[in-house]
């Protein structure tokens, strides 16, 4: 009788036994992926698509911002990997995945037909019975900065300039034979320009202020030659997509002929990327970098696993998403005791809610020192080093090692799917690294009492 080293059930044999001991396989371990998968629509009804079903679509994400690659190269590591394969459910044998672009479908079919509120939730139940200290609650905010160069109204305009121009108004014109007329001669003027003004070292406040004003009447030409041309010959020919791009310049154009006419005010919803207008100017207050662009996050973290609170392109008050965070922390962990922010946070309301919840802070307190400062002190101190160390921390580790130090995505639904995975890929990497240090010492414990 012959003995087999891997039973039937394994499959794979050697290769399911390998990827099971790797760190892939313990990450597979850690994360609800089937529940996960169950919250799309089922392919069948959207048609099949090759390769992945909706498991291994959500597996290639985590396995991107784990890996911290482009999406060519996850291809690249998928072909010729067989744990990344055995990860992601797919057993390719000798096929190779020669479309590089699959990803970024991945990612977009998911920004429409996931809901990330869920996506949570089911990873805070699955990581729930992990934690300890569930007590003791930290928050601050964060940006996650989009992958975008550094916005000037100078430059803001002249891409309105030369979508409306070279890339529409004179590729209509051709289309039906019309001449290009004065509109290309006033426009390669202000290309020449335009160039000579971005090539200076120095750039004035009277040059940019001149440039200002002579693309804002360009664009204004230009969208009024564009729009007698799309209401004589094009009324419903084009698509959506130029529609949207158009009412997005319009847009700008608005703001920007505001903004030069009164320096001194400010604009709500000021638009700052042709390419991805929901793009907003965040306040950060940061000496090397006061203002940064992207999504603002309030994150909440228990037990080093941090909790999207909120997410907003739009900026605004972290001191504000102090209650909200404490009920959701009820709702997901169970009673909070401890709580510890930054000096934000401790405005008379935040105070008298953190009182009549009975919930201990590490806010400078008001009024005359108490009996029991120093030992009230002593806690808040630990507080405040745990904060400032684990929270703070995991802000640049999840930006440094899984993709969000520059969000590359290209939409905005893909653009919040890109940070709740990577967010998450952290969180699940937290959690295999702590059940290995745990796992010594239950082996050891088990050795102990089948000696005794």
């Amino acid at each position: 009788m012959q003995y087999s080293l891997f039973s039937a059930e394994c499959g794979y044999g050697l290769e399911w036994y390998k990827f099971k001991k790797s760190t892939w396989g313990k990450l597979q371990e850690t994360l609800p992926l089937a529940e996960l998968s169950a919250l799309l629509p089922p392919l069948s009804a959207l048609g099949n698509t090759p390769y992945f079903d909706n498991y291994g679509m959500v597996a290639l994400l985590f396995l991107k911002h784990q890996l911290g690659v482009s999406d060519e190269k996850l291809i690249e590591h998928l072909n010729h990997n067989v744990s990344l394969q055995l990860f992601c459910g797919l057993g390719l044998g000798k096929k190779l995945i020669r479309d590089t672009g699959i990803v970024s479908r991945i990612r977009s079919y998911l920004g429409k037909h996931l809901n990330v509120h869920q996506f949570q939730d089911i990873l805070v139940k699955n990581c729930h019975s992990e934690l300890s200290d569930t007590h003791f609650l930290k928050m601050d905010a964060t940006c996650f900065e989009s992958y975008i160069r550094y916005p000037t109204d100078v430059q803001l305009l002249w891409d309105c300039c030369e979508w409306v121009y070279q890339k529409q108004l004179f590729v209509l014109r051709k289309s039906i034979k019309t001449p290009l007329g004065k509109e290309k001669e006033r426009f390669d003027v202000q290309r020449r320009k335009y160039l000579i003004y971005s090539k200076l070292r120095r750039k004035s406040y009277k040059k940019t202020k001149k440039r200002k004003k002579s693309l804002l009447n360009l664009l204004k030409r230009g969208i009024s030659a564009l729009q007698v041309l799309l209401n004589q010959h094009f009324k419903s020919d084009l698509s959506s997509k130029f529609y949207t791009y158009f009412k997005t310049i319009k847009t700008i154009y608005r703001q920007q002929k505001y903004l030069y006419d009164h320096p001194e005010k400010k604009v709500k919803g000021r638009i700052v990327s042709l390419h991805k207008p929901y793009i907003r100017p965040i306040k950060r207050g940061k000496m090397n970098k006061p203002t940064e662009f992207g999504a603002k996050v309030h994150m909440m973290q228990v037990d080093g696993i941090n909790v999207i609170e909120h997410l907003s392109f739009e900026a605004f008050n972290e001191c504000k998403r102090l209650k909200t965070s404490v009920i959701k922390h009820k709702h997901c962990f169970g009673e909070c005791h401890q709580l510890s922010a930054d000096r934000i946070y401790p405005t008379n309301e935040n105070r008298r809610f953190c009182t009549r919840e009975k919930i201990f802070t590490n806010f400078i307190p008001k009024g005359r020192k108490s009996a029991h400062y120093k030992a009230s002190q002593t806690l808040k101190n630990a507080l405040n080093k745990d904060r400032a160390t684990r929270l703070e921390g995991s802000f640049g580790n999840v930006k440094n090692h899984y993709g969000l130090a520059k969000v590359k995505a290209r939409t905005q639904p893909t653009e919040i799917i890109w940070i709740y995975f990577g967010v998450w890929t952290a969180n699940a990497m937290q959690l295999v690294k702590k059940r290995q240090k745990e796992k010594p010492n239950n082996q050891k414990n088990s050795y102990q009492k089948f000696l005794f």
